[in-house]
């Protein structure tokens, strides 16, 4: 018998969330995933990349976060590799060979917490990392960019590399991390993309592995995700077409606005308010 799905009420107590034998089937859960995976699905394009962060929150609204994640990991391996075949050979080789270790460590710690991790610690981390990763970007845009690109350091690399496989490994949450330390390298535009996208291809594909072995991919959570899996092209070509039609300052705003709300939501419903 398939476990009960449940979803955090405003209130304290769990309530369930209706599902067949087969997979989710609560119109709520696919009001939220669907723009959610397409906006993902629109940064792997290359467009906004920021925006990506919003699935795993939006999802773990109405379902437990580790569920929503599972879910969330076969679209984002598709939407790889339409990205991978976009960039491919366009990165920084001296920043791969800094970032891709420091992330693998990052997936091994990950791995280890996840089972340990309950739903409301779990919340509760992805909407502090999505309110700091806000606050951050709005600071950085307040006080402009800086004069001078930062330098390489294999520590600072290896350190929010390993962060951000860690975020990336509990709940998809890996951009933030990664972007304090690749923003100030004011990288080539095509080059940053190409690294980041990279960078996250390889991780997600890694990232099968402890989620298979922690028991993640029930067939609930995988049907789900292949109901969900045509949004992974449809959101990619998105991002390419709007690339040259709408500036990211316009997305951006539109994206952090919808991250606020959910960051908050998540905070409010791990402090269990």
């Amino acid at each position: 018998m398939q476990p009960v799905l449940t979803r955090t009420s405003w209130f304290r107590q769990p309530v369930p969330l209706p599902s067949s034998d087969l997979l989710i089937t609560d119109p709520r859960f696919y009001a939220l995933a669907i723009p959610a995976l397409l906006i993902t699905g629109i940064s792997k394009g290359g467009f906004a990349s920021g925006g990506g962060n919003l699935a795993v929150p939006a999802m773990a609204l109405l379902v437990p976060a580790p569920q929503a994640a599972a879910i969330t990991l076969p679209v984002l391996c598709l939407m790889d590799l339409a990205g991978l075949r976009a960039w491919w050979g366009r990165w920084n080789r001296r920043e791969m060979g800094i970032i891709i270790p420091g992330g693998i460590l990052g997936i091994v710690f990950g791995a280890l917490a996840f089972g340990a991790m309950t739903d409301r610690m779990t919340k509760m981390m992805v909407g502090v990392i999505t309110l700091a990763f806000l606050a951050r970007s709005l600071w950085l845009a307040r006080r402009g960019a800086a004069a001078e690109p930062a330098r390489p350091s294999r520590w600072r690399g290896g350190f929010w590399s390993a962060v951000s496989g860690f975020t990336s490994t509990i709940a998809h949450a890996g951009g933030p991390p990664l972007a304090v330390y690749l923003y100030p390298l004011r990288l080539d535009r095509a080059q940053l993309a190409a690294t980041t996208v990279v960078f996250f291809g390889t991780v997600n594909y890694i990232k099968l592995i402890p989620y298979a072995a922690l028991g993640e991919f029930r067939l609930a959570n995988l049907l789900t995700s292949l109901v969900l899996l045509p949004l992974a092209p449809i959101g990619v070509r998105l991002g390419v077409w709007l690339q040259r039609r709408i500036s990211d300052k316009v997305f951006y705003r539109l994206i952090y606005s919808l991250l606020a709300i959910t960051g908050v939501k998540l905070v409010w419903d791990g402090l269990g308010l």
